[in-house]
């Protein structure tokens, strides 16, 4: 066992930390949009705000480690490797800055509801069509970041993965939206 041993299992422990915090957000957010009650509302909220923090170390993990393993095993310019950055770049940016604001929006309007039923406003967050996008297609882009290191396929492919992934999660997402009106 050599230390690219260990940093392959950090990377691989990274990779888990965040699809953990993918998974606990998916259910946070579909509770949700089913949440009548500010009763109902706030553990899902409560769980979003504690779980949040899995997001950056899993990204801070997987750049650190994906860096060391590049340089140890690869090129930076292996294509598989370059559009999975990308891809990670994507999900780095598109939660704070599209999924952060919806979020905080929503958990605003679910305080200013205040006991008893969810106000219209809240409902109306619960199933902001940019915020599911950014639950459904995020995991898609990172199933194809997995796709990317496991296949290792060349440049054509290795972008393809990640537009995949994203196509599959934003028309899941898209879908939902159409089945479950809020």
């Amino acid at each position: 066992m050599d230390a690219a041993d260990i940093v392959l299992y950090l990377h691989l422990l990274s990779l888990l930390l965040m699809a953990v915090g993918i998974v606990v957000f998916g259910v946070c957010f579909w509770r949700l949009r089913s949440a009548r009650s500010l009763d109902e509302a706030v553990p899902s909220v409560r769980l979003i705000d504690r779980a949040g923090w899995a997001f950056p170390v899993s990204i801070l993990g997987l750049v650190a480690t994906g860096a060391y393993l590049t340089f140890h095993s690869w090129t930076w310019s292996t294509a598989w490797i370059d559009a999975s950055i990308a891809g990670l770049i994507v999900v780095s940016l598109q939660g704070p800055l599209v999924g952060g604001p919806r979020t905080e929006a929503l958990k605003d309007a679910i305080q200013a509801s205040g006991p008893g039923t969810l106000d219209a406003e809240a409902r109306h967050l619960a199933h902001d069509r940019a915020l599911w996008i950014v639950l459904l297609a995020n995991p898609g882009v990172v199933l194809g970041i997995v796709w990317n290191m496991t296949v290792k396929p060349g440049a054509a492919g290795a972008i393809a993965a990640i537009v995949v992934g994203y196509a599959v999660g934003a028309a899941a997402a898209l879908a939902a939206g159409r089945t479950t009106s809020g």
